[in-house]
């Protein structure tokens, strides 16, 4: 089992929003899930690809994983493309960077116990790029950060890097850099070794501190939704209870400027209420009652208990068992090769646009135009 450090760079965003939490959520059961099990499987697959890109020996980890597919190859690829390709324009300037792979960097000169694991890092002459993958697609992880001054996580592996490797390279310059393929998102963050100092004095000693004492006050906000206590966090409610202010009101009545107050906040509001109701299942479930509450049996749709006997009977009667579909894009091009499938099929695929989808205005996508769309349309 792998160990986690108290203060860890992945939770990092949470516990410098919020000191306190770090505390809290150390002292609550780590549940686990599917997702992050499949993270861990992506990552392993990455590791062995990219080893592999380097000419170095690697176990392939494929026979042992749970959620390997297709579609974690292609992000494994991709992301060996991509820290390959920033290798390659490395190399122009400096003939012999030091490539490390899952490698262990400790930050504990400014966080107390603080360690970490870098999925990729590249130390040059005057560079150091710290790449991350990220195979999850709930969050879209931005390389700036949620403040715009570099992603929390990332600048704690670089202070590692940094630390380790700070006497032997003349190091000037720090890139970030995340790799979310299942949201097409490749994103990267300079700045320079001076302000990556500056912020690690100023900004994440004195807060790490608190947070390592369980001092500090509670914060909500978007950091919460990995939080172990986000369901009963006194803070989290009240946060998001300040939107009865506008009494719900129907959005026509509300002026541009509300709206825009309220648009950020409704993310965070739908998810804390779900979280909210799979708490509350699940203490009712162990027993707790809520006044005005009961368990009762949910819906439940009929199946049947054995589908080969039941075809057999069907066939038998004279009625057709199976509905017979097409295959799937994803299975025919598995089954054909990419090669023969492009060239007997891709006159026949189409890409349809995507529905308009509203979103922060750091989003990386291109705005989508709805004039335009009309027009082509047209």
């Amino acid at each position: 089992m792998a160990k986690h450090a108290f203060l860890s760079a992945s939770s990092s965003d949470r516990w410098l929003h919020c000191p306190p939490s770090a505390k809290l959520c150390a002292q609550e059961e780590d549940p686990g899930s599917p997702y992050a099990q499949e993270g861990s499987d992506a990552h392993a697959l990455c590791q062995y690809e990219l080893e592999k890109a380097l000419g170095r020996e690697s176990k392939d980890p494929r026979p042992d994983l749970t959620f390997y597919n297709e579609e974690m190859q292609e992000g494994s690829d991709g992301y060996v493309a991509f820290v390959m390709e920033q290798l390659a324009a490395i190399k122009e300037t400096c003939p012999d960077p030091a490539v490390l792979v899952e490698q262990t960097l400790d930050f504990s000169k400014w966080v107390t116990h603080g360690f970490g694991t870098g999925d990729c890092v590249i130390v040059a002459d005057d560079l150091l790029q710290i790449i991350d993958y990220k195979y999850g697609m709930g969050v879209l992880v931005s390389a700036s950060g949620s403040d715009g001054t570099g992603n929390s996580q990332l600048k704690l592996y670089a202070l590692g890097a940094l630390d380790t490797f700070g006497d032997l390279y003349s190091i000037k310059r720090i890139r970030l850099s995340i790799y979310q393929p299942r949201r097409q998102n490749i994103d990267s963050f300079d700045l320079t070794k001076e302000e990556l100092l500056s912020w690690a004095e100023n900004t994440l000693a004195p807060v790490a501190k608190l947070a390592f004492a369980g001092d500090g006050d509670f914060t909500a906000g978007d950091h919460c939704v990995f939080c172990r206590i986000r369901s009963t966090c006194r803070k989290r409610s009240e946060y998001n209870r300040e939107l009865a202010k506008y009494d719900f009101a129907p959005p026509p009545t509300l002026t541009e400027a509300e709206i825009a107050e309220i648009l950020p906040r409704l993310d965070q509001l739908t998810s804390w209420a779900e979280d909210m109701k799979a708490y509350a299942l699940q203490e009712a479930v162990k027993g707790i009652a809520f006044p005005g509450f009961k368990l009762v049996e949910g819906r439940s749709n009929r199946r049947f208990t054995d589908e080969t006997a039941v075809a057999k009977i069907v066939t038998e009667a004279g009625y057709e068992a199976w509905d017979r579909k097409l295959q799937t894009i994803t299975n025919l091009q598995k089954q054909m090769g990419r090669k023969i499938f492009n060239e007997l099929l891709s006159s026949y695929i189409e890409k349809p646009r995507g529905k308009p989808v509203l979103v922060p205005a750091t989003d990386n996508r291109p705005a989508f135009n709805p004039a335009e769309a009309d027009f082509k349309d047209a």
